[in-house]
């Protein structure tokens, strides 16, 4: 098991926002390694890093069972990254939130809605969808795409028609309700479309290199693949490690904007960061505006209206069980789950927050109000594992313990 180590950050930052002499900043940081090694103890996860962010830099850094430097698939935690590539390409005037996807993408000219479901032999009914799918559709997830692990008519269309979920008639007219889906795996077409490049090369040159984001890309170079977290599933209870499948040395396409990402605890806290400093990268005289602030405040905001993010059942229990916490009360913006009021507030994440994970049990947080995030990886299915959660919530809970 290995130890959390601290990075220096900043001593005003660590004084406001763990305790305002050194002894109890120890005694924070010593609290959330703690969480950390008793979720392994308990066999909630067989390891993990997670980090706390403030706008100077990484507050926190911590790791057991496995090292800080630690290389995770970050799967759904790529859909943020394409989301803010979108938001750029927004600024500059290259697109329109409300624009039709069918304006960049063939295809989607005459959207169909599913009237009629039978689950016995997967057959429907459709009728025309009454609007457009637009960009702000596809960036919150109201488009009427959803993923086959996830939902259960899905799963069923596409096990029987073998089609990608966005080739299928439409759940849901575009705009009416929340689906978890690969609408993002559509900003990444747009992306790519618009700039001309692979999304790999936009990623790096327009937020990974700005960022300072050196570990993360859709593939691991061989030097650094000793550094990849193995892989592990919870089967009847016990935790297995999985057999390792090739990782890609070097990036090769199709590149999805919906996922395939690796990345780290640290680098991904820099794109947390950026967030928290208004859409830049780094401070002072040296920093690098990757968003306007406009941009990041209309990311964070309700794009939904009076819908909500719901529950997600889950069709493929070894992968995913059923998702997110908040269901039935969070909303989302363009492209991030915002946090509504919840009456424990005080032990966790403030209203407002921005999040989201992916499918391996990486999550993380932007707490706009305590200007802080968090971050928590491991390697772990299924998704919204017990354990997992738990591991989750206990260090969360710590970090907030720790800010009053």
């Amino acid at each position: 098991m290995m130890p959390g180590k601290v990075l220096p950050a900043v001593a005003g930052l660590i004084a406001a926002m763990l305790h305002a002499n050194a002894q109890t900043s120890e005694a924070a940081k010593a609290d959330l390694s703690l969480q950390l090694s008793n979720a392994v103890r308990r066999g909630d996860t067989p390891g993990v890093v997670a980090a706390v962010v403030g706008r100077d830099g990484l507050i926190y850094i911590g790791a057991a069972g496995m090292v800080n430097d630690a290389i995770f698939s970050i799967a759904s935690m790529t859909k943020p990254v394409t989301s803010v590539a979108i938001m750029m390409l927004v600024e500059q005037g290259k697109l329109k939130l409300d624009d039709p996807v069918s304006k960049y993408l063939p295809g989607f000219d005459h959207p169909l809605v599913i009237t009629r479901f039978n689950d016995r032999d997967a057959s429907y009914e459709t009728r025309a969808a009454t609007r457009p799918i637009t960009i702000r559709h596809l960036l919150t997830h109201t488009s009427g795409i959803a993923y086959g692990f996830s939902n259960p008519v899905e799963h069923r269309l596409t096990e029987k028609t073998k089609k990608n979920e966005w080739e299928l008639p439409l759940l849901n007219d575009p705009g009416d309700k929340w689906n978890y889906g690969p609408s993002t795996r559509l900003l990444g077409m747009i992306v790519e479309k618009i700039t001309g490049v692979p999304l790999e090369t936009s990623f790096q040159q327009h937020i990974f290199q700005p960022l300072g984001m050196v570990d993360t890309s859709y593939a691991v170079p061989l030097a650094k693949q000793g550094r990849v977290a193995a892989m592990h599933q919870r089967v009847n209870g016990v935790v297995q490690e999985q057999r390792r499948g090739k990782i890609p040395s070097t990036p090769a396409p199709p590149f999805g904007g919906d996922g395939g990402l690796y990345s780290t605890v640290a680098d991904y806290g820099r794109f947390i960061q950026m967030f928290l400093n208004g859409g830049r990268a780094g401070s002072g005289a040296g920093s690098v505006r990757i968003l306007s602030e406009g941009s990041v405040k209309a990311m964070g905001e309700n794009n939904i209206g009076t819908a909500f993010v719901e529950l997600q059942p889950g069709a493929d229990p070894a992968l995913t069980r059923p998702f997110p916490l908040g269901a039935g009360r969070d909303k989302f913006g363009l492209g991030f789950q915002i946090t509504a009021e919840d009456p424990r507030k005080a032990k966790f994440r403030s209203p407002g927050s921005m999040s989201w994970a992916g499918l391996f049990n990486t999550e993380f947080w932007i707490d706009p109000v305590k200007h802080i995030g968090g971050i928590q990886m491991m390697q772990l299915l299924p998704f919204y594992d017990e354990g997992a959660i738990r591991t989750l919530r206990g260090f969360e809970e710590a970090v907030y313990r720790n800010l009053r």
